[in-house]
């Protein structure tokens, strides 16, 4: 089974914000946050999917997904090359 980090972003007022994730289904998990049933903080924003890369294991996705999360100057990065 493969996994997917992803990263979504949201317009805030006047900024944007981010969430990093794992997921097996992408397009389920985005519906998920847009509906309000995904993490905490995603609920009561519309999401745009904005990144992703595929792994072939859970756990390799999980270490990824670790390090996209803290690396704040990569995430500022790819949301300034996809703003919305």
């Amino acid at each position: 089974m493969q996994y997917s980090v992803y990263l979504i972003a949201s317009k805030n007022k006047k900024k944007t914000i981010s969430y990093v994730g794992y997921t097996n289904n992408i397009e389920k998990r985005l519906k998920l946050h847009n509906s309000g049933k995904g993490a905490k903080f995603t609920k009561g924003k519309k999401w745009k999917l904005i990144y992703f890369k595929k792994y072939k294991s859970k756990i390799k996705a999980m270490q990824e997904e670790y390090k996209l999360k803290k690396n704040y100057k990569l995430r500022a990065s790819i949301k300034s090359k996809n703003e919305f």
